[in-house]
């Protein structure tokens, strides 16, 4: 594919806020954006060129959209693949095989493993026959989740014993049962893979999370963090690699004491990065690139897709704090800039929900 002109539109499939900070860091760079969602309430419409709104198996938009677009990339996992056959041949940005993996647990467990990683022991649930034995073999504690769809600790159980179980329906597409691991932190692995396939990574922030929901992202990690980034990176390349990967992935981690016991199928005691799961696509947990790195995820995702050289990914302060802002108190601005180093994002949305991402907070620098 040839580089991209300014002037240019790149589409983008879906139309939250991860779509919206995409739009900006392409308008940074002299491209127009074109937004295809289903929802006509967009944070992303507001501030890109052009806006379709109709259902994603809408073939014949999708491929007028895909027309006017020198190339097409996508804001979260969960697109439809079928529909995205109506797209030209290398149009979309990364394909549709990283979709395939992300959008099924199962499926990203096993293409996981065949690649060396580790994730927690697991089984596959798809009949009350199946929980049954997954709990026998797994054991509990552990954390029953959806195949496919949910996000931010939505489709997701939380078993002490078989009877946590009663009342939850199984899905035509099946569950998963994951067993617990005993971790000291999370974190991410963020890189940005070229289109020749050069490979840059970010630093990688210690992440906390709050009922299933990211609040916060800080680095420097701790140490325990530091000696476990090498091999999780090796895998994420792997990952990337494997699936041709254009663009910014994601790639979640626990990061295990040494000794640290989990529970299943594994010999001897866990110190090393056990896999939680992936995300072809710009993360949360990168919001603090924007201002803390030389080059932000988002401007990274925009170079990948349009073949432009990628940009450093060196980390620009000892310190950096990206803080969620959920709910109401998202709007709250006189309290959030009264730190003159708070850099604030809200997202535009209409409606400040408990549990909703409403904006973020990246603080820049020592307190």
């Amino acid at each position: 594919m040839d580089v991209i002109e300014p002037g240019s539109t790149i589409g983008i499939l879906g139309g939250g806020q991860l779509g919206r900070m995409l739009a900006m860091a392409a308008a940074q760079l002299g491209l127009r954006t074109h937004i295809f969602a289903p929802q006509a309430d967009s944070v992303a419409a507001e501030v890109a060129a052009r806006f379709t709104q109709t259902d994603w198996h809408d073939t014949a938009a999708l491929a007028a959209f895909a027309a006017g677009c020198a190339v097409v990339t996508y804001e979260f996992e969960n697109v439809p693949v079928a529909p995205l056959g109506a797209l030209p041949a290398g149009k979309l940005a990364p394909g549709t095989r990283a979709l395939e993996v992300a959008q099924d647990r199962l499926a990203e467990k096993r293409f996981v493993e065949q690649l060396g990683g580790r994730p927690a022991p697991y089984a596959a649930v798809s009949s009350a026959a199946e929980l049954e034995a997954a709990l026998a073999a797994v054991g509990t504690p552990g954390i029953l989740k959806t195949r496919r769809d949910g996000y931010d600790g939505k489709g997701q159980w939380r078993i002490g014993s078989a009877a946590d179980c009663a009342g939850i329906a199984i899905p035509p597409s099946g569950l998963v049962y994951e067993g617990m691991v005993e971790f000291a932190a999370e974190f991410s692995v963020i890189l940005v893979r070229g289109r020749g396939g050069e490979i840059r990574f970010w630093d990688s922030a210690h992440n906390q999370h709050e009922r299933g929901i990211l609040v916060r992202s800080e680095l420097p990690a701790p140490d325990i963090v530091a000696r476990q980034v090498e091999p999780a990176r090796a895998l994420a390349r792997k990952v990337a690699d494997a699936l041709d990967y254009v663009g910014v992935l994601t790639l979640e981690f626990f990061a295990t004491a040494e000794g640290a016991p989990m529970d299943g199928p594994v010999d001897g005691p866990v110190d090393g990065p056990v896999f939680n799961e992936m995300a072809p696509r710009v993360h949360n947990s990168g919001h603090w690139t924007i201002e803390g790195a030389l080059t932000s995820q988002f401007e990274n995702h925009i170079r990948a897709v349009a073949g432009l050289p990628l940009g450093d990914t060196a980390t620009l302060a000892p310190r950096v704090v990206m803080d969620n802002l959920i709910g109401a108190d998202a709007l709250d601005l006189a309290r959030h800039l009264a730190d003159a180093r708070a850099h604030l994002h809200l997202y535009g949305k209409a409606a400040a929900r408990p549990g909703r991402k409403m904006g973020h907070v990246t603080r820049v620098g020592e307190a």
